[in-house]
This record gives structure tokens, sequence and C-alpha cells, in this order.
């Protein structure tokens, strides 16, 4: 759902792109490498094309890591899940494999992306685009009645996608009750694993994003709430994920994604804000749960989610071969968890995934793989931060090409986030979407009058004073 927009004149990226030295297309080598492969890999020889897939991404993606087919089955559901075949495409020590650790996953601005791999592989000859044939790392998972996993099974195999759906569309089918029919149990097996999540002690966070878009002529700020489906799509990747570091653990190897559980203080801490924002946090109540039941959209309801993000914090890439790390768990997840359902996008899951089918078929992990596997966190964390510089710097940039016309006006804004040491804290504004810092006297949860002070483009900074 859309909440709130706000259209803006033109706006340059290019001089974020330099900040952030980010490349500009591949070197030939690795561009040839891709395009001899996109050309010559063969299909794997196990055809599950009879299998009606679906992939549901933004309507303007071409890097199709996933695709999906739900099914009811005695007893309970099957989830197929087939994801893009990188590695059987990228040579290990090759040029195109050195590229991609350069790049480590793709990097979206506004004006377009800087993608992980050459576009011929990425939106095309490996991406899982309707109507063709592709290779793909095909997850089968069965659930009981109760979303519980009673079986995991994978294999290389030819998909096909038989549509091309996106989140609004799913969305408004579901809303109509017409859901297409590979996905129709959709909000089902997501409500039931959602549930389960809470269980575990899971955090699922519904922050609205603030996204830009283009119309043609300049660019809209966008506030968006996420959809049900989104969230239900999400808790399908979250299982085969799970379902990853399993087998990793029970393998004695792999690399999972790791983040410390809630600390007693900061669940203590959360409830006394809890208290002071009028957000009712029931006796016995987990995290998750208090937050499952709140509206994101209600201004008190979005600083308590504001704050409850501090709870996740320290997530990492934590390899293992040999005895299980000291921690194996994700602490947003409330359980262990791996990054194997984006290898066109993310460098680490293209390790991962090898290093499953190689445990689960039982044979032995080629060594390419194995011996990434110390090596790529150093590489996810750096690129990590890269992805959040230019998605925070981008929206910054906007804020301040938005609002240089308007210095000195005011506006009307709820308070996020406050500064324990110093009169100033975090606000959002009611209209134009925009989340800027403020200074002054602040409660958390409160709404308040605040005039505008600075918007420059050139430091992409915006602030605030309180009225």
């Amino acid at each position: 759902m859309v909440i709130r927009r706000l259209q803006a004149p033109h706006i340059d990226f290019s001089a974020l792109r330099r900040d952030l030295e980010l490349p500009e297309g591949f070197p030939g080598p690795a561009q040839k490498e891709a395009d001899d492969a996109a050309r010559a890999t063969p299909m794997p020889p196990a055809d599950r094309t009879a299998l009606p897939l679906v992939t549901i991404d933004p309507p303007t993606s071409q890097d199709l890591d996933q695709a999906v087919h739900l099914a009811r089955v005695a007893g309970g559901y099957r989830v197929s899940y087939a994801i893009a075949d990188v590695a059987s495409y990228v040579r290990p020590g090759g040029d195109l494999e050195a590229e991609t650790w350069r790049r480590g996953q793709t990097i979206y601005l506004p004006d377009g992306k800087v993608p992980l791999h050459p576009p011929s592989l990425s939106e095309d000859a490996v991406s899982l685009l309707p109507g063709v044939d592709r290779a793909a790392v095909l997850w089968t998972i069965d659930l009981d009645a109760d979303g519980a996993t009673t079986a995991v099974r994978m294999e290389r195999a030819r998909v096909r996608s038989r549509a091309k759906l996106d989140y609004a569309g799913v969305q408004a089918a579901v809303d109509a009750g017409t859901p297409p029919e590979p996905v129709a149990l959709l909000p089902e097996i997501g409500a039931l694993l959602a549930a389960r999540s809470a269980g575990r002690g899971a955090v699922n966070l519904p922050l609205p994003e603030q996204e830009l878009e283009s119309d043609g002529r300049g660019w809209r700020l966008v506030l968006r709430a996420p959809l049900a489906v989104e969230e239900h799509n999400a808790e399908i990747s979250l299982l085969t994920g799970r379902a990853a570091a399993e087998l990793m653990l029970t393998g004695g190897v792999g690399l999972l994604r790791t983040m410390p559980p809630p600390q007693p203080e900061a669940v203590a801490k959360l409830r006394r804000v809890a208290a002071a924002l009028g957000v009712d946090w029931p006796d016995g109540a987990s995290v998750g749960a208090v937050v499952a039941a709140i509206d994101p959209a209600q201004p008190r309801a979005a600083a308590f989610l504001d704050q409850a993000a501090e709870l996740l914090r320290g997530a990492a890439y934590t390899p293992f071969d040999g005895a299980p790390p000291e921690l194996t768990g994700h602490g947003g997840v409330g359980a262990p968890y791996a990054h194997v359902t984006a290898p066109l996008r993310r460098l680490a899951d293209r390790y991962a995934t090898e290093v499953c089918l190689a445990l689960h078929d039982g044979r032995e992990i080629p060594a390419w793989a194995r011996e990434a596997l110390p090596k790529l966190p150093a590489v996810m964390a750096g690129t990590d931060r890269v992805a959040n510089a230019a998605d925070r710097a981008a929206v910054d940039l906007a804020e301040a090409v938005l609002l240089r016309d308007r210095v000195g006006q005011t506006f009307p804004a709820a308070v996020l986030d406050v500064d324990d040491k110093r009169p100033r804290g975090t606000i959002a504004l009611t209209d134009p979407p925009v989340r800027a810092r403020c200074t002054g006297e602040l409660e958390l949860g409160e709404r308040i009058e605040a005039r505008l002070v600075t918007a420059d483009p050139e430091t992409r900074t915006v602030t605030f004073e309180r009225v």
C-alpha cells in the first residue's frame, strides 16, 4: 500500500555513484565469460518443467532469483521453491568469479542498479523469466498441517516459470478472492509460518520504507507499508533459509546468517518504552507477538517499532567447518538461518547453496565452495555497508532536493527516536514522507511542529528544529 508520495524534480545520482566508488560496466574478460556461459551452459537432466511455478517480484525486476509453487498434499502442504542456478554459469577461478567477489552484491540506486552479474546472465540466461526453460536449484519442502517441516529435498533441475507476477497484483487478486492458482495457498501457508516464527520468538518489524521511483519526468519519494503478500512470500524464503541452515549444521560445514538474540536489558528497556507510548504488552508476550499486534501507521506505534529495531543488531555471516559456531541462531528469525535464495543478487548464496546440494546428496563439497566460506564474511560485510550507504544516501539526496525551497516552513511530525544525551532526535513528517534529525526537547511518540532549518543537496542533509 502506498501511504504518501511527493513529486521530485530531476535528481543527479552520478556524484553518489562516484562517492561510493561503484563500478561502471564489467571488464571485458568477465563480460565475455558471462556471454559464453549464457550460450553454452547445458540444462540439468532432471526435467521439472511440468511444475507450474511463478515468480513474485517488483514489476520492473528482471533479475528473478526465485519461483514458487504451493500445493496441498495429504496431511499438509508442499512448497516447491526454484532458485536460479548461478553456480552452473560462473566458472570457479575465472574472471567473472573474481569480478563478483569485487562487487559482493547488486547495489540498487533509483536511476539503475550496479549488478553483481552481467545482465546477459542476471536478466536473461539465468533469470527465472516466464515461458523459458531455466536451470535452477529446486527445493521441495513438505509441511504438516501446522506448518512444521517434515521433509526437505534438493536437486538441480530444468524449470519453467508460468508467469511474472508482482506484489500489488497478487495482493489485489487475493483481496478479490481470485489468487493465482500456483500461489493461492500463500496467505494460508504464510500465516502458519509466521505464527510458528512468533512462537520461536522471531521479531518481524513491518516498518514503512522510503523509496524513490521514477515517473519518467522526475522522481517520487514514496512511503510504503509492506503488503501482506510480501510478508507471506518472505516466510517462504525464510523457510528455505532455515532448511539450508539445518542441512549445514547436520553436515558440520556451512555459512550461517547469525544475529544475537535480544538481550534481556534491551527487552526491559523496550517494555518501558511501550508503557510510555501506550503500547499494550500483555504478560508473557514475546517481542514478536507485541510487534505483530500493532498498527505501524500510528505515530506511537511507529516510534515503538523504531525502538524495537535496536534489538536487531549484530547480524553477521558465520562460517564453520567441523564444530558448529558458538552462535548458530538468528535473533530476528528465532532459529538457525542461512542465505541461499538470492544468488543473482548476493554472492554468499551461490556458495552456501553449493554446500547444501553436496550435503543433501551425501557427496564431497566442491573445493571451490568449501574454501570460499571463511573468506565470504569480510566481503559481505563490506558490500552490505555500501548497499546500506547507497540506500540511505539516495533518500537523503531526494529529501534535500525536495525541501531545499521550503527552508523556514513548519511541518507536523511525529517523534520516532530521541537522543538520551542531547536535546535532539529523529522525526517523521506527516507530509511529505521525510525522516530527519530534529533539535529541541522531544518526547518519544509525541506529535510536534518542526521548522525546516537545512536542506542541502550538496551534503545530502536535512535538519529541523522544534517550534
